[in-house]
């Protein structure tokens, strides 16, 4: 007879029939700080790790139920990954274990990024980052035109899409018309069209089926609601009265010390405006930070604006955490504590636009995770959610061009073509559409071969 397994909720420990024994807080605790860690590959790869160890491995929580979670992150702003980290987190071990989860979730990739984004100031005219950064700069165009397709592809069902698709990118290139004004408007339209030609504006279902089943699981599709996550208004009103004053105490404080003004308070506002924004995922919402952070408070320049993405793309976490480099290089740049105190200035402002960028995304989980839970009604917002993620593929269009103007045409298209940066991006395109490479390996060719371009100039 084969001996058992050790890991206690492994799915090989016990026949299928059985089901795992509960799992406590500190375990549970564990494993959403090895997530923190191991979370690379952008929402679809978190959210692939989270089936494998939760649903398939661990059992923690059923296919079912693991799905009937995505779907409602999935129609949130937010982070799609993190938001269900939070949402498992909080349905496993309540409001504790939900802020435990999408906290972990997020923490080491913040830590990380304050250190590159340190690296970076203090040391990017080096020629060694600089040679490394001139051959991640093409490869991010890259990436960034395959997400296109990626969102594209899933997104531009029919010629409705299309026509929307096509819209927001005149919107946004030619018109100069604000990313918040598209997202309202093809909302709209998604409402409208939902009601005119409801086969039109139905949502794609990409996250798999329902009928799967790995063996009972500690929360099974028939395991009762539990008391905590019990819609109750007086609960809803509990959760918004303290979502409210976690921004508006950090908030009212940044203004009182450095007026409304102030740098780290515009920080705060702005991307509380950001993370209410991010409908279709990080890129998404990047046209709308660059807007922001490059163009009316001049936080960043163009340039750093790509290597801050490289940077996000290289780390674990959700891709939105490249907030957290915008922040820390316009406090630190802009020297907001004084000239003897860059980095202090860049950690506390990378810290903060990382408090007002997440904060929403806890208040939607433990505010409407009740809700989703006691009812299991079908979402209705998936009309204005299909016409948005159409309209998302025209405004990320308008990324790539924006990134590949500045990569291969750095001095304007009235200066010289930059020819290795052009070869060095269709490199990792081909490596991406054709051979499916990842992203990290994609990044890593392609920061070796600008430091070799470097080397031999």
């Amino acid at each position: 007879m084969p001996r058992p397994s050790s890991e206690p909720n492994a799915a090989a420990s016990s026949p299928a029939n059985d089901r795992p024994a509960p799992v406590g807080f500190w375990q549970a605790f564990a494993f959403w700080l090895k997530l923190g860690f191991i979370s690379f590959g952008g929402p679809a790869g978190q959210i692939a790790i989270m089936h494998q160890e939760l649903v398939e491995r661990r059992r923690w929580i059923s296919e079912k139920r693991f799905l009937h979670a995505l779907n409602y992150c999935m129609v949130l702003p937010g982070p799609e990954a993190q938001q269900l980290a939070t949402y498992i987190g909080w349905l496993m071990h309540r409001a504790r274990g939900g802020i435990v989860a999408g906290t972990l979730f997020v923490l080491p990739s913040l830590f990380i990024l304050i250190t590159l984004s340190w690296l970076y100031v203090a040391f990017g005219n080096q020629p060694v980052v600089a040679g490394l950064f001139y051959g991640i700069k093409p490869a991010v165009t890259a990436i960034v035109v395959q997400a296109t397709h990626r969102i594209g592809s899933r997104a531009l069902r029919n010629n409705s899409m299309w026509a929307i698709a096509a819209a927001s990118f005149v919107a946004i290139f030619a018109l100069g018309l604000p990313f918040p004004l598209i997202v309202a408007m093809a909302a709209a339209i998604g409402y409208v069209g939902g009601r005119i030609a409801p086969d039109r504006f139905k949502a794609g279902g990409g996250h798999g089926s329902v009928g799967k089943s790995f063996g009972k699981a500690i929360i099974d599709d028939d395991t009762p609601t539990p008391a905590h996550a019990l819609f109750s208004g007086r609960r809803l009103f509990k959760v918004a009265l303290v979502g409210v004053l976690l921004w508006l105490l950090p908030m009212g404080l940044l203004t009182a010390l450095y007026g409304w003004d102030g740098t780290l308070t515009r920080m705060g506002w702005f991307f509380t405006k950001a993370a209410l924004l991010t409908f279709g995922g990080a890129y998404a919402v990047l046209p709308y930070v660059y807007q922001g952070a490059v163009e009316s408070y001049g936080w960043l320049t163009p340039t750093q604006m790509i290597d801050g993405l490289a940077l996000g793309e290289t780390t674990p976490g959700p891709l939105i955490m490249v907030v957290a480099f915008v922040g820390f290089v316009g406090a630190y740049t802009k020297a907001i504590f004084g000239a003897g105190s860059l980095f202090l200035a860049g950690a506390i402002a990378a810290t903060v636009v990382t408090w007002f960028t997440f904060l929403p995304s806890f208040i939607f989980i433990l505010a409407g995770g009740p809700f989703i839970e006691t009812t299991h009604n079908d979402l209705k917002f998936t009309a204005p959610l299909t016409a948005i993620t159409a309209a998302v593929v025209g405004v990320i269009l308008n990324l790539a061009l924006f990134f590949g103007y500045h990569v291969l045409w750095p001095q304007g298209f009235s200066g010289q073509a930059d020819i290795p940066a052009a070869v060095i991006a269709a490199l990792a395109a081909t490596a991406l559409f054709r051979f499916k490479l990842g992203v990290i390996p994609v990044i890593a060719g392609s920061a070796l071969l600008g430091l070799l371009i470097q080397f031999l100039r």
